[in-house]
């Protein structure tokens, strides 16, 4: 499997992108890594939940699951023709036991 390919838009979790103007608006685009948890990593987690504090394990796991939706949205909206997304916004859910969904999705726009 090759690694998808880096892709940069301006983006905005509103209705606009400060300084730019839309002419076009291509439609929504959506996102999504489906992440399971390491049992290794749950037994850790189990135990930080005495002590309390950052499990940050699952912090990192959070970070590369939004990096990975994130660029599956921009590049369904580069094949598009978009040059920006606006009104961003993210949602996760669980799919199965110890698997989880995060979601993100938002409206390809052509900016100048």
């Amino acid at each position: 499997m090759q690694p998808e390919a880096t892709i940069s838009l301006h983006m905005s979790n509103v209705e606009t992108i400060p300084g730019k103007s839309i002419t076009s608006s291509l439609g929504l685009v959506t996102g999504s890594t489906v992440r399971a948890k390491h049992i290794g990593k749950d037994i850790f987690a189990g135990l930080k939940n005495i002590v309390g504090g950052e499990l940050k394990a699952y912090t990192e796991l959070l970070n590369e699951s939004r990096n990975e939706a994130l660029q599956r949205m921009m590049m369904q909206a580069h094949s598009m023709g978009a040059n920006g997304i606006v009104n961003v916004r993210f949602a996760t859910s669980n799919v199965a036991a110890g698997a989880s969904e995060l979601f993100c999705y938002g409206t390809a726009v052509i900016i100048e």
